[in-house]
Order: structure tokens, then sequence, then C-alpha cells
């Protein structure tokens, strides 16, 4: 079997696609004050009203000993608390405080904004299908 164009390649049409469409984020990130991981994190805990680190570690893609630093971090800046749980000590949780989720309100509309931009030349069955077939990628090693 030939190898495709280097151009064509799974690979460096990934990289491209991230080129094209992480720097709008950025922006907003960086008015923020906030890394790409710092958002992620974010992200995760609008989502949850409380999360372990493990889980946090797994949703993010940030591995944990990355992850205590940024945690640490996002705590320093009032957006963030660590909680214990009241059945397992040993188990903390992270939770977004009432700054971490007043700063949802500010940019998630701007978020919103670019996911519509990005989608807008697909039609909704086109945007499933390119979501279902970046899912069958990333679960590749994990039906084997």
């Amino acid at each position: 079997m030939a190898i495709q164009d280097f151009s064509q390649s799974l690979p460096m049409m990934l990289y491209r696609a991230l080129d094209e469409i992480l720097p709008k984020f950025r922006c907003i990130f960086n008015e923020f004050a906030l890394t790409e991981q710092q958002w992620r994190i974010l992200r995760v805990l609008w989502e949850h009203d409380k999360i372990t680190l493990g889980r946090l570690s797994d949703l993010t893609l940030i591995p944990s000993p990355s992850l205590v630093g940024i945690v640490d971090r996002l705590i320093k800046a009032n957006l963030i608390r660590r909680e214990r749980s009241d059945t397992d000590r040993r188990m903390i949780f992270v939770v977004a405080t009432e700054e971490g989720r007043n700063l949802e309100a500010k940019v998630m509309p701007r978020v919103n904004e670019i996911y519509k931009e990005i989608k807008e030349p697909f039609s909704k069955q086109q945007w499933g299908q390119l979501i279902d077939g970046l899912d069958q990628i990333s679960h590749l090693n994990k039906k084997r």
C-alpha cells in the first residue's frame, strides 16, 4: 500500500485544523488571563458540580502531575476550590467557585459564537459525521 501525500496525511490535516481553530479560542482565553489547560478544567467544571482529580485528568487530557499545578493556580485565582469527600477523606473533588461560575457567563457566549462560525460551512449531518469520525479515531486503542 502506497503512503499517501504527506500534506494529506491525517496528522497533518489535524494539525492544520487545530492551527485554524485554536487561535480563535486563544484570543478569548488570553482576554480572561486563562491558559488552554485552565480553560479545559473550567469547561469541565461548568458541566459538573464537582469532580475528582483523576476524572478531571481523564476528561481534560491533562496528566495528573501537570494537573496539580494548574489546579493550584486556578485556586489562587479563586476560580476553583478543592473539597474533601464526606464519605472518603482520601477522595478530593474539584469545584468551581462562584467567581469561576460567573466567568462562564462571560466566556461561553464568545466560545459559542466561534463554534457557530466553525460549524457554518457544514450541514448538521456533516458536522455529526465529523464529530463521530474524530470520536472513532480517539477511541482506536480502547477497542483493542
